[in-house]
């Protein structure tokens, strides 16, 4: 995998499984961590029309001198909702309380699409929770 940008001892990414190629293959996400920091990183291989959107809309950010693609507040929240994990759900809360002013509709159209596409109706049953709840506490 030394030819991925980013990975190797140059950044100080290595991959967090084993068999992090058939992974690649299957989920189509590269699972590293960043060893001086300790700090996982799941790189997506994006292929869906969402993720091709949401790589066109990411913004270059520079740590340590190397410039990475983070995707904006609203397409995070959509990859939260679809990853549907505990943690996910708390860190969607997270960021909506980071970011107040989110394109709400957008971040519903796209889990709304997914609910669908992976018959996972609870991923929108769950994000719009999340949303009622902010809403109620900001009353």
């Amino acid at each position: 995998m030394g030819n991925l940008p980013g990975h190797g001892p140059r950044c100080g990414f290595t991959p967090r499984i084993s068999n992090h190629l058939a992974f690649v293959r299957k989920a189509r996400v590269f699972l590293v961590r960043h060893k001086s920091s300790g700090i996982d990183v799941d790189i997506a291989i994006g292929e869906l029309p969402f993720e091709r959107e949401a790589i066109s809309r990411g913004l270059w950010v520079e740590i340590d001198g190397v410039k990475l693609p983070l995707p904006r507040a609203e397409d995070l929240v959509v990859m939260k909702a679809v990853a549907h994990r505990p943690r996910d759900l708390a860190d969607i809360e997270a960021v909506l309380d980071a970011h107040p002013r989110l394109n709400l509709r957008r971040i519903r159209r796209w889990v709304s699409e997914f609910a669908v596409a992976l018959d996972m109706p609870d991923i929108l049953k769950d994000l719009e929770n999340i949303l009622r709840r902010r809403r109620r506490r900001r009353e």
